[in-house]
């Protein structure tokens, strides 16, 4: 009787609290095993919201190229025409050579027999000195490539974050369906030794033990879908994070433990933080793009010289050039200027506005920069009071789950040499069970904790490029 009530109790108390046995998955076609930094360097590769922002900073690139090259030749233009223009109408008695047909006053425009007109104009414009415009330009399309680099960086942060939580979730759900399992064999070891024991006649089972069993092992299939359909979807989620195609299980090559790591003081992070952080780094570069854009906006107080460069050649077949420099003929010559020239803005109030509405923008990215930097503080200064706390649940839930492993073993041993209590050896089993999953839960919770630590003072990125996750 002893026996089989405890069997029982075993089933129930399994049941109650790990009702989460492991039905066989549906094995797939192929199976990958992958490290955290394995899978973080994959999310990384593969992001679209990382190819999505780097397609900005490839803008912002091309923009900045595109200021660099203004620095020669602003402005380089090649226009033509074509046309038809009238021929000409010489008399017969013409005396003059072909080069002297303006003196002859009977020549005239012919524009019943017109001929094909063509004309090509180039016009180049060098600035030689315009009191920083240009190299302001050039500084502020500087300044934003690095704005979009920083954006790029915290994006990758965000993404990294994301998919070790999620491989820390795989990890976990996995460490619950192995446990779970452990409570299946009991319930299964509970019900043959029934049935064994009503087979054989023994007054201390009834069919009401049965029954009770029979009960539980309802309640703990039901749970089962729940767990295994928990571990999907961290392995689903995981894997599309990774762009995974369906054919393949993802599976983690490391079982959770906690990581290997020495918290330092936290003014150390706080530096990290303002050395690393994108946000600051991004509030910067915006500020020096502003600044640059408030010299920009300055320059047009003043008056730009420059170099310019036209010339203009046509032609129409059958006219002649007449080489008198007072005489021209708008169908045919070539002509060529150059020279220094001044451009000025005579709007004053239009320049004052413009400048004030400038400096009203780097002060806005100013206070930017100061709110940036007190909420990566506070951030930091959270996350790393985050370890703390899950790392004292940790060693909290470590020192549990030993005292509970001591106390099982001792019931077990007092129950095997028949001097100890089935409700004790439940109790002590029921408490284990439980201990178990509330460790796992603390090693994700400081896992998970360790890691927005690192993406706090923003180094999760460069640690994985460097070929690591924490240092």
């Amino acid at each position: 009787m002893k026996s089989s009530r405890l069997w029982l109790h075993y089933a129930c108390v399994a049941t109650l609290f790990w009702g989460l046995a492991g039905r066989a998955l549906a094995q797939p076609i192929d199976t990958l095993r992958l490290s955290l930094l394995e899978v973080l360097q994959r999310a990384l590769a593969v992001s679209p919201d990382l190819q999505a922002v780097a397609a900005r900073e490839a803008f912002a690139e091309a923009r900045y190229d595109q200021a660099r090259a203004s620095r020669f030749l602003t402005q380089l233009r090649l226009q033509t025409a074509h046309a038809v223009a009238p021929g000409l109408k010489i008399p017969e008695d013409n005396a003059y050579p072909t080069d002297a047909l303006y003196l002859n006053p009977e020549v005239r425009n012919d524009w019943a027999h017109v001929r094909p007109f063509n004309q090509l104009e180039v016009e180049l414009i060098q600035p030689l000195w315009t009191w920083g415009e240009l190299s302001g330009q050039i500084r502020a399309a500087r300044y934003g490539t690095e704005v979009e680099t920083a954006s790029l960086r915290q994006k990758a942060l965000e993404v990294a974050a994301r998919s070790g939580e999620l491989y820390y979730s795989l990890q976990l759900t996995a460490a619950l369906l192995r446990l779970t399992r452990e409570t299946g064999e009991i319930i299964e070891r509970a019900k043959a030794e029934i049935n064994r024991l009503l087979e054989t006649g023994a007054p201390e089972v009834d069919d009401a033990d049965l029954f009770q069993l029979r009960i539980t092992e309802q309640e703990y299939l039901q749970r089962v879908v729940e767990a295994e359909e928990r571990h999907r979807l961290a392995r689903s989620a995981l894997a599309l994070q990774l762009q995974l195609p369906d054919t393949v299980a993802l599976e983690t090559t490391e079982v959770l433990l906690p990581v290997s790591f020495t918290l330092q003081p936290l003014e150390t992070y706080l530096a990290l933080a303002e050395a690393h952080r994108p946000e600051i780094q991004q509030a910067q570069a915006g500020l020096a793009a502003r600044e640059a854009l408030v010299d920009v906006a300055r320059s047009e107080y003043y008056p730009k010289l420059f170099l310019g460069i036209s010339g203009r050649w046509t032609y129409t077949a059958g006219r002649y050039r007449q080489p008198n420099p007072y005489i021209s003929d708008p169908y045919l010559g070539e002509s060529l200027r150059a020279g220094l020239g001044l451009r000025l803005s005579l709007n004053f109030g239009q320049t004052r506005a413009r400048v004030a509405q400038a400096q009203a923008q780097r002060n806005e990215v100013a206070y930017q920069l100061e709110a940036a930097r007190l909420l990566v503080r506070y951030e930091v200064e959270e996350a790393y009071r985050n370890v703390l706390i899950a790392k004292a649940a940790l060693e909290a839930r470590d020192r549990a789950l030993t005292i509970s492993k001591e106390w099982l073993r001792t019931e077990q041993i007092n129950f095997d040499l028949d001097l100890g209590d089935t409700e004790n050896l439940v109790r002590a089993v029921r408490e284990n069970l439980e201990l178990q999953a509330r460790y796992y839960e603390a090693v994700y919770n400081y896992n998970r904790a360790v890691l927005r630590l690192l993406r706090a003072i923003g180094t999760l990125d460069e640690n994985i490029r460097n070929g690591t996750v924490i240092e």
